[in-house]
């Protein structure tokens, strides 16, 4: 399959005789695909019922023309403001009771039928018009599900709609009551409408009530997304594709994602290093201009994982981006590496955000690939050179991974329900797995909760999953390589109760968790083989057989030769050795790569990236700062 590049365009911010020139320069660029349209409702309907094509028939017309290939986005993030007159109610309410107000985008809930018919009615419309032009190639529906915190809504609609899901999953109150354990506290209900969002209580509610409200939740954004998929389905062959964001778990995505064609992220390295993830100042300051070596890579097989084998980067960052707390400019050479590890990890296609830095509005010091004067901005060589190599060099299908890492949504709305510690997360603890694989060079597949098939790999990774499912549990029982469990992994019910027999109810496997503790930051649980636990820490008893102990004797991965449960969570050193030993038990060859350095391989090629700011060797070649190596496999 060929690796193509696109771009990010807005015909409606530029003048129309601007617009062939603009799309003369991104072939010329050498991109494929330009996504346009996802902001663009009021243009193509300012009043009620009238719709104004004409500029968009021109826009898609210039861009196809000239060699385009359009990726059309529906506009349901950007309602306009007549849709608010409409629907006073259509907003969605913040977790303190406060509307959340026009004058920005995303402002609306996603359980609200009134808007949701709506969009399905623009959905129809775009599809009735441009379903069969030639020029488009794919349809993006509205972007970027949950983009500031908006999924969650405490709107009176959201009440409504989540007590009649609370009664078509229960049947009665009284299973509910049972289900939730709602004699603590005297709070059982004699009927479904007696039941609140479980916001603004005195003190925390109760927990299987904020996880069924997260799962409701999640319902109408899956539910959401189906109305416009099915709608579409009716008027287009050409594949539907949603843009997901880095470190989102507030809906179930392998659901969404069941419903569409192809899974594409948003990938803003740089804003995500400050913005979203942990570490030390000096990690931070090390990769400043970089983005952490891990956090693409996580997402590019996360989503390769969640659109079925099919994965686009929507929005790769250029330059320095507007919304984090500080916004360096890329290391030069990192809009190409950036890509190229895309590709290396399956990406079909990457499309840069955006064609020419805005000069007004929220986003005008959001960089692109053009200045707003129209001069060149430095990412735009970079583009170019990415399409010559495109070029010049063969398909880079991804290779065959060995290793595998276990990903839930709804166990990270659990452990954000009940964390138990005020650092745990569901994210930040699979990530530290994922990181320790791809720091051993380790090609990774991400997989679902209900995976039914492990015989592909030798190594696979379950840590925080909730409850084990069925179809994983008899996957684990028939694995012949070593499954490794934990921490807090099977540990709870669906309805975040206790389980007796207690967790972890491992197939072949006689652990049982006794004791569960968190630790502050100050605290540390040493190994006996130097290393340590930080975080948290399960006491462990049973019959199965100890693989590593705490320095006082604990259990600290207990198992047989193919299930094991790890009781807490290593620091990296640790994870480090962790892996190290399994692979070499199942004689899979591993990497020790400097700090910065990582490797991917693909059916063909091993790619080699340089995150680090300094130059890496790689057995005899030097590899510059943002650089990218690739060579044949043997």
């Amino acid at each position: 399959m060929n690796r193509t590049l696109g771009v990010c365009y807005y015909p409606e911010h530029w003048p129309q005789d601007q617009w062939a020139s603009d799309a003369a320069r991104m072939v010329d660029t050498g991109l494929t695909w330009v996504r346009i349209g996802e902001f663009g409702w009021s243009r193509m309907e300012p009043t009620p019922g009238t719709f104004t094509w004409d500029w968009l028939d021109d826009a898609i017309d210039a861009l196809g023309s000239a060699g385009l290939k359009i990726i059309l986005g529906t506009p349901t993030a950007t309602p306009p403001r007549w849709m608010l007159d409409k629907y006073p109610d259509m907003l969605a309410v913040d977790a303190q009771g406060h509307p959340r107000k026009f004058g920005s985008r995303r402002h609306y809930d996603f359980s609200h039928p009134g808007y949701r018919t709506e969009c399905k009615r623009i959905v129809q419309a775009m599809g009735e018009r441009y379903g069969s032009n030639p020029y488009i190639a794919a349809w993006q529906i509205d972007n970027e599900y949950d983009c500031h915190d908006t999924t969650l809504s405490y709107s009176d609609t959201a009440r409504k709609g989540f007590q009649n899901w609370l009664a078509q999953k229960y049947q009665s109150p009284d299973a509910l009551n049972r289900a939730w354990g709602n004699v603590f506290w005297s709070m059982e209900y004699d009927s479904f409408d007696l039941i609140d969002l479980p916001n603004l209580t005195v003190t925390e509610p109760n927990p299987a009530h904020v996880l069924a409200f997260r799962r409701y939740s999640s319902d109408q954004v899956v539910a959401f997304n189906k109305v416009q998929a099915d709608a579409l389905r009716h008027y287009t062959d050409a594949p539907l594709i949603h843009n997901y964001m880095g470190r989102i778990t507030a809906f179930d995505h392998w659901q969404v994602g069941a419903d569409l064609d192809i899974a594409s992220w948003d990938s803003y390295p740089i804003g995500f290093l400050s913005d979203r993830l942990e570490g030390t100042p000096e990690e931070k300051q090390k990769f400043l201009r970089q983005g952490h070596p891990d956090m693409q890579a996580f997402h590019h097989d996360l989503y390769r994982a969640v659109g079925k084998g099919r994965l686009w980067v929507m929005e790769q960052q250029p330059g320095p981006v507007n919304w984090a707390p500080y916004n360096p400019a890329p290391l030069r050479g990192m809009a190409r590496l950036w890509a190229w590890e895309a590709f290396a990890h399956g990406a079909e296609t990457v499309c840069y955000f955006r064609w020419r830095q805005a000069p007004f509005a929220q986003e005008q010091m959001h960089a692109g690939l053009m200045r707003p004067d129209n001069q060149p901005a430095p990412a735009l060589q970079e583009a170019r050179q990415v399409a010559d190599e495109i070029a010049a060099l063969p398909d880079v299908n991804t290779g065959q991974a060995h290793a595998a890492l276990i990903f839930d949504y709804e166990s990270a709305w659990a452990w954000d329900t009940q964390p138990q510690g005020a650092d745990f997360e569901m994210f930040r603890l699979a990530f530290a797995t994922y990181r320790a694989l791809r720091r051993a060079g380790l090609n990774i597949d991400i997989l679902p909760p209900d995976a039914a098939d492990l015989s592909n790999y030798k190594l696979v990774l379950a840590p925080g999953i909730l409850k084990l499912s069925d179809p994983l549990r008899l996957a684990l029982t028939n694995f012949k390589g070593t499954a490794l469990l934990g921490p807090r992994t099977d540990t709870k019910t669906d309805e975040l109760g206790i389980p007796v027999p207690m967790a972890p109810n491992l197939p072949d496997t006689d652990i049982t968790i006794a004791l569960t503790e968190s630790l502050p930051p100050t605290e540390t649980i040493p190994l006996q083989n130097g290393g340590q636990f930080r975080h948290w820490f399960e006491h462990l008893e049973g019959s199965a057989k100890t693989h590593l102990s705490t320095a006082t004797g604990q259990p600290a991965i207990m198992g047989g030769s193919h299930i094991r449960y790890l009781a807490g969570w290593p620091d990296d050193p640790t994870f480090d050795q962790i892996i190290q030993d399994l692979c070499e038990e199942r004689n899979l060859a591993t990497q020790s790569l400097p700090d910065g350095l990582r490797i991917r391989e693909t059916a063909t090629h091993r790619f080699i990236f340089n995150y680090a700011p300094e130059p890496q060797d790689w057995h005899g070649t030097t590899i510059p700062p943002a650089g990218v190596h690739w060579e044949p496999l043997k």
